[in-house]
């Protein structure tokens, strides 16, 4: 699933240790969503459109490949 995570981060000049700080996930959760290796729960994803203040949809983009 493609995702604009890492943009919206990179705007905030937040490094992947501050948004998963603030999302009470690690490091390396943040890094495989951000990288398409890992589809976030639909809380995590709710947290992360809430904390960018976005719809989810804006974020992620199922990209029909599953």
């Amino acid at each position: 699933m493609k995702n604009q995570l890492r943009v919206l981060r990179a705007e905030r000049q937040w490094s992947q240790g501050d948004l998963a700080e603030r999302l009470g996930v690690s490091r390396q959760t943040v890094n495989a969503v951000e990288t398409g290796k890992y589809d976030p729960s639909l809380p995590l994803a709710f947290d992360i459109a809430r904390l960018f203040g976005r719809r989810i949809e804006e974020i992620f983009e199922h990209d029909g490949h599953h």
